[in-house]
């Protein structure tokens, strides 16, 4: 029944967004050089590896800045893709990745293969049991809550040792009390966020997963110095 409802909601989604594929699209174009559309390889299902559709928000010389994580400051991206980074614009390629059965609309967000290889401690493996998705309880408190801590340092030092844990304990949450109705929520609170985003909101209460997480020791998180 998930899947039925991920292809039906995918299809209508692309349909009512086909306008602003046009416009990004021309817009990515007019501001960078290069193609719409970034793949970048993700971790999906049971630890398969595919490749995530986004719309291009960085110019292509990557040898400004290399990190898997991208912080604010992040001189590769062009002012285009910086709106539409913060409108989670980028993303909405993702779709497509519904559509081909990567994904699903909500699930434990994809990480990158080298952040699941030198990072991932066992109690993370368990996000991997089931299809990644578009949104999840983790993705919106880092897009509500922790995405501007990125700004100095290293971005990538700072998301695996101080962001990740709590990404993943909060979509372990989910993961426990996935239902068809709490997926229809998490989409309903991603809808209510990006709009509010839009409107210049930036405070947030705190999600209602955040008090059913396991604090983790120190050892449970594998260090970026490993």
């Amino acid at each position: 029944m998930k899947r039925l409802i991920d292809v039906a909601l995918a299809l209508v989604a692309l349909v009512l967004s086909a306008p602003i594929f046009g416009l990004v699209a021309a817009g990515i174009r007019l501001c960078s050089p290069g193609p719409i559309f970034h793949k970048a390889n993700r971790v999906g299902l049971r630890g398969k590896i595919f490749r995530m559709y986004k719309f291009r928000t960085m110019d292509l010389d990557r040898d400004l800045f290399q990190s898997t994580i991208t912080a604010k400051t992040d001189p590769r991206v062009f002012p285009l893709g910086a709106w539409l980074r913060y409108l989670k614009i980028d993303e909405l390629p993702q779709l497509l990745n519904i559509l081909r059965g990567d994904m699903s609309i909500v699930g434990p967000r994809p990480e990158d293969p080298r952040i699941v290889e030198a990072h991932y401690a066992a109690a993370h493996m368990e996000t991997l049991s089931v299809l990644p998705g578009l949104s999840s309880p983790g993705s919106i408190y880092y897009y509500t809550h922790m995405e501007r801590e990125l700004g100095v340092g290293d971005p990538e030092q700072y998301y695996v040792e101080r962001i990740l844990p709590i990404k993943i304990a909060l979509d372990r949450v989910y993961l426990r009390e996935a239902s068809l109705f709490y997926d229809a929520k998490i989409m309903l609170r991603t809808l209510w966020v990006v709009v509010c985003m839009f409107l210049g909101r930036r405070d947030f209460p705190e999600p209602p997963e955040l008090s059913k997480i396991e604090v983790w020791p120190q050892s449970h998180v594998r260090s970026c110095e490993n």
